[in-house]
């Protein structure tokens, strides 16, 4: 998100210190990739600094090889989970392949969020170039963190389950 409204790197949630506590026994799980592991990484930093805001437990971090598995994984953990949040980058390289990954990646974890009736938050990256993964990544100087933005929108949307 860019614009008016839309959240800044590492800012605050207005809502945040209305919720603080009252949390407890909120279960909110991690799926990362491995590839780009440099702006995963970032994006795990952010997902965590959003659930620590919000007066979690850490949650735990999992981890696959790439997007492809991130919708089986978000399943799995979606079984004992109030929310979990999906983390990747995918990359456009010189095949069509990235457009591919980053359907299935998409088309996945909506499905899996709708069958398990389980808030995911979606926070893969799908770039064309490295330069704009990281600026999306929460890096220092970033101009967002969809890490972050991930795990509020995976937090805010299981505060909607009855």
């Amino acid at each position: 998100m860019s614009g008016a409204g839309s959240p800044t790197a590492g800012a605050r949630h207005p809502r945040s210190a209305q919720r603080r506590g009252a949390r407890e026994g909120f279960t909110l799980r991690i799926v990362a990739t491995r590839w780009n592991a440099d702006i995963v990484e970032l994006l795990v930093d952010g997902a965590l600094r959003a659930a620590s805001e919000e007066g979690l437990a850490a949650p735990g971090v999992h981890y696959v090889d790439g997007a492809l598995e991130l919708p089986l994984a978000a399943a799995r953990l979606a079984a004992d989970s109030d929310a979990v949040v999906a983390l990747g980058a995918v990359i456009e390289g010189e095949t069509p392949h990235f457009e591919h990954v980053s359907r299935a990646a998409v088309d996945g974890l909506t499905r899996v969020s709708l069958e398990s009736d389980t808030a995911i938050g979606n926070g893969v990256l799908t770039c064309h170039t490295h330069a704009q993964a990281l600026a999306r990544s929460g890096a220092p100087g970033a101009s967002e963190d969809k890490g972050y933005e991930a795990a509020r929108a995976a937090i805010d949307l299981a505060g909607l389950r009855p």
